[in-house]
């Protein structure tokens, strides 16, 4: 078996592997494991200027090394802050109007990019498979074949990918799209995805040849990792602490990040109009919103947490009894075992985004419920996880009349209907879980780069 090599923004740390950490990063761990290889990415910390010769911090664990960079505080700002998340986060969820775009920005992308093709060849030995993720490091590949590496190397987005439309208003487009080109396999969440990028290649010149291989490989959860998980945290003093402060009442529950593509305005305001419009669930009905404050040196995101602030305590102030508060919102984050026992306990999952490359919130709601009685999954449209998820109740987050109307059907679905649509999306979540994700991309990229050597030769 090849050796793995992943290359993320942010590697989880062996000493970070019992803290509230998502899905991919288990999946990828568990991978690293199998096959010994190397995490590769940014350590998250950041130095006000690195003076001298920089090079990877490698610390070993089960197999697998982790070896990371650190960034100057410039670095930080022009690639992390500026590019990918004032440029190209926007972008590919189809905010134009949030693009804060510069030729500084742009340089410091791209030179962070060639750091990190500086120092991953010496780690390096042979026989790797390299996988490259998400939307930080679009030009990693090409700079690694730059610098003679000819191992296979794979790109997987996890974020929507923009149609042409949106995608060429983006200053340089064309070097990214060069830069996709020299993947031997590019994987996205969905169809959408996919064809939007080959739509993007058929307006791009020159053409490389041999072209990409380009497939969809959606992600998924280890389901019963995330049962586990989740029954651990529903009997956890936290999780019993939730129950006894609820007393009896029904609880909705979305739990994200703090980003203005998750839908959250349009959500509260919909909770209100619920409130409005269906009075049999005031006094009887707890939505609970954690979102952890993410990106926070982003002006719109501060907007945002502003904005839902207000929003909360308006709601709150024109709803609440002295015995009943409809809406707690939380700017923290929680370890993992307690937020998946938190969605166990939820009688409604809110998952509603503007625009989401997959969600696995929705995926570990359905994971965590009680197959006896299991809850409602609410879920947009506009999210990965709804072309998979087909037992939910989907719907359009920009239509708040749509939204209400999901939410109480959600709080008022009889228990035969409810298991009904828990099990079909419970056997979607198993057919196409974290390790098939994982195995079908490295098979097909194995398969890509041997098909493109013969091509070339």
């Amino acid at each position: 078996m090849s050796r793995l090599v992943t290359v993320s923004n942010r590697v989880a740390l062996p000493s970070q592997l019992q803290a509230a950490q998502g899905g991919l990063a288990v999946g990828l761990r568990s991978a690293l494991e199998e096959s010994g290889g190397i995490w590769f990415g940014w350590d998250g910390g950041v130095e006000q200027q690195i003076v001298g010769p920089r090079t990877p911090r490698v610390q070993e664990s089960n197999g697998v090394k982790y070896a990371t960079l650190r960034l100057s505080r410039e670095e930080y700002d022009r690639y992390y802050l500026g590019y990918a998340n004032q440029v190209l986060w926007p972008l590919f969820h189809y905010r134009m109007s949030f693009i804060h775009c510069d030729n500084r920005r742009l340089e410091g992308y791209w030179d962070v990019n060639r750091l990190f093709a500086d120092h991953l060849p010496p780690l390096l030995v042979g026989d790797e498979v390299i996988w490259i993720h998400d939307y930080h490091f679009i030009p990693l590949g090409q700079l690694l074949r730059e610098r003679g590496v000819q191992a296979p190397i794979g790109y997987f987005l996890h974020t929507p990918f923009p149609p042409w439309d949106v995608f060429r208003a983006l200053p340089g487009h064309a070097d990214l799209l060069a830069a996709l080109c020299r993947y031997d396999l590019v994987g996205f969440q969905t169809a959408i995805d996919r064809d939007n990028f080959l739509d993007c290649l058929k307006h791009f010149e020159p053409r490389l040849d041999p072209p990409p291989r380009v497939e969809t490989f959606p992600i998924g959860i280890d389901v019963d990792q995330v049962a586990r998980e989740a029954q651990r945290g529903y009997n956890s003093q936290q999780g019993r602490r939730l129950q006894q402060s609820l007393r009896d009442r029904r609880l909705m529950i979305g739990v994200d990040r703090l980003d203005y593509s998750k839908g959250l305005g349009n959500r509260f305001e919909s909770y209100e109009a619920l409130l409005e419009g269906h009075s049999e669930h005031r006094g009887d009905v707890v939505f609970l919103q954690i979102a952890p404050v993410s990106r926070g040196d982003v002006p719109e995101y501060e907007e945002i947490r502003h904005h839902l602030e207000y929003l909360a305590g308006h709601i709150n102030g024109r709803y609440a009894e002295y015995d009943w508060i409809p809406l707690r919102y939380l700017n923290r984050g929680f370890h993992r075992s307690n937020i998946l026992g938190f969605l166990a306990r939820s009688d409604v999952g809110l998952v509603t985004p503007m625009r989401d490359g997959m969600n696995l919130v929705a995926k570990e709601f359905v994971a965590a419920q009680d197959p006896g009685n299991p809850g409602a999954l609410v879920l947009s449209r506009f999210a990965g996880a709804a072309h998979e998820l087909e037992g939910a109740v989907l719907v359009n987050p920009y239509n708040v009349d749509e939204m209400v109307a999901a939410m109480h059907q959600a709080l008022t679905m009889p228990l035969n209907e409810r298991r009904e649509r828990w099990q079909q999306m419970i056997e979607a979540l198993r057919q196409q879980d974290i390790h098939r994700w994982r195995s079908d991309f490295l098979e097909a990229l194995h398969d890509a780069h041997r098909a493109r050597t013969s091509e070339a030769l």
